[in-house]
C-alpha cells in the first residue's frame, strides 16, 4: 500500500507559538513577581525573628520540625515539571537566606572545607548559614555543647561499610539530643594534579572511603600504596601538595583543592549513601514524619531472652524498627548497650505506650532524639 504524502502545514493549521520574544517578557515578568514574593517573605520572617527573640538566641526561632513539614508541603504541591528534589532544593536556599536575616545559623561540622560531612551541612540548612570546620567528631559535639554552634553535623553510618563508632559512641556521655537527618549519595573521585593513572605512586583517603572503593582499587590500582588519613579533605590537601599522590574525595575537595578529577564515581555500589545526624540541645516536637533513636540497656537480672523482652512493647504497639546496633558500654568489660532507630515520635501514643512498658524492663533508656525524617 502506498502512503499518501503529509501535506504541508499552512499557518493556520500551525499550533500557535507565541514568538520568542513574547515568551522571554513572560519570564521576565514572572521573575519580577517571584522575586517580589522571596522579598515579602524575608520580611515576614524578620518579624517572626523580632517577636521570638526574648525567648532565646538564634537555635529557638529555627524550627527543624516547622522545616521539614514545609519541605514536605512543598512535595506534596509539586506537579513538575521540576523534579521534588530541585523544588526541595530551591525552597530550602529560600528558607535559609529568609533565616539569615535575623541572625546565619552557626553549624559544626566534621571538617576540614570539602568533605562529605560539610555538602551535608549545606544540603540540609542552605547556604545562608555559618558553617564551622573543626577536626574531630567530639569537637563538633563540645561545640554545640558548650553554645558556640547552633547545631553540629556528623556522619552516623554508610549503605556500604556500616557505623561511624566514633559517632554512635559520643552519644554515651553527651547530653545533645538528635535534632535531624541527612541522607547524601556518595560519589567518590580519583584527583590528582597529574592527568592519568601513571604518576600515582600513593593514594590518601578516608579509611570509609578506601573501603567504599576497594573493588575498583583493587582492579585498576592494585599495586599503589593506600594511606588512610583523617579525612578527605586531607587527602586532597596532600595530593595538591605532594608529588606522586592522588587522592580519593568529591568534587567539593577538587574545587577547594584545585586538583583534576581522574577518574568519577569509583566507589564500588551504585547506592552508595552516607546518613549524617544533626546534634543539638533540645528535643524536638512531632512534625508528623518522624524518626526516634533510642538508647537501651538490659539488666543482667533479665536473663535469657533480654532483647525480646526489650524489643517486644515495639512489635505489640505496631512500631517499626529501622535499625538495631549493640556497642560497649565503657562501664564494665562485656557490657553492652543497644542503639534503636524506630518509626515515629516519642510523643506518639503508640511509641509513648510502648516506651512506658520498655522502661519497666530496661536498666537503661535514653531518647536520643525524635526528629524529622531525612525528606530527599
Amino acid at each position: 500500500m502506498t502512503r499518501r504524502p503529509k501535506a504541508p502545514q499552512t499557518p493556520a493549521r500551525r499550533a500557535a507559538t507565541p514568538p520568542l520574544a513574547q515568551i522571554r517578557a513572560e519570564i521576565d515578568a514572572i521573575d519580577s513577581e517571584l522575586q517580589a514574593l522571596i522579598s515579602r517573605r524575608a520580611r515576614v520572617a524578620q518579624a517572626v525573628g523580632v517577636s521570638k527573640r526574648a525567648a532565646g538566641g538564634t537555635a529557638e526561632f529555627y524550627r527543624p520540625e516547622r522545616e521539614a513539614a514545609v519541605l514536605q508541603s512543598v512535595i506534596g504541591r509539586n506537579d513538575g515539571p521540576l523534579s521534588d528534589e530541585e523544588m526541595v532544593r530551591l525552597f530550602r536556599e529560600i528558607m535559609s537566606a529568609c533565616l539569615a536575616q535575623q541572625e546565619p545559623l552557626k553549624i559544626a561540622f566534621l571538617g576540614p572545607e570539602g568533605t562529605f560531612t560539610q555538602q551535608a551541612v549545606l544540603k540540609h540548612f542552605g547556604h545562608s548559614v555559618r558553617a564551622l570546620p573543626l577536626p574531630a567528631i567530639d569537637e563538633v559535639f563540645r561545640e554545640v555543647e558548650a553554645g558556640v554552634a547552633d547545631f553540629g553535623v556528623v556522619p552516623i553510618e554508610n549503605s556500604t561499610e556500616g557505623t561511624v563508632s566514633h559517632t554512635a559512641d559520643m552519644f554515651l556521655l553527651s547530653p545533645l539530643k538528635i535534632c535531624g537527618e541527612v541522607e547524601l549519595r556518595i560519589h567518590q573521585h580519583l584527583l590528582g594534579r597529574m592527568q592519568g593513572l601513571q604518576g600515582i605512586e600513593r593514594i590518601c583517603s578516608h579509611q570509609q572511603s578506601l573501603a567504599q572503593c576497594r573493588g575498583w582499587l583493587a582492579e585498576n590500582l592494585a599495586g599503589v600504596e593506600r594511606i588512610a588519613v583523617s579525612s578527605n579533605a586531607e587527602a586532597a590537601r596532600r595530593a595538591r601538595d605532594e608529588a606522586g599522590t592522588a587522592a580519593i574525595a568529591g568534587s567539593a575537595a577538587a574545587e577547594v583543592y584545585g586538583l583534576n578529577v581522574l577518574v568519577p564515581e569509583i566507589e564500588d555500589r551504585p547506592d552508595n549513601t552516607t546518613r549524617f545526624l544533626v546534634v543539638g540541645r533540645k528535643l524536638l516536637e512531632p512534625s508528623g514524619r518522624d524518626r526516634t533513636t533510642l538508647l537501651l540497656s538490659a539488666p543482667d537480672t533479665l536473663g535469657a531472652g533480654a532483647l525480646i523482652r526489650l524489643l517486644g512493647p515495639f512489635a505489640e504497639h505496631g512500631i517499626s524498627l529501622s535499625r538495631l546496633e549493640s556497642r560497649p558500654s565503657r562501664r564494665k568489660k562485656w557490657d553492652y548497650v543497644f542503639f534503636v532507630d524506630i518509626e515515629g515520635h516519642a510523643a506518639d501514643p503508640p511509641v509513648a505506650q510502648a516506651l512506658a512498658k520498655v522502661k519497666k524492663v530496661a536498666s537503661l533508656l535514653k531518647v536520643l532524639g525524635s526528629y524529622p525524617r531525612a525528606v530527599l
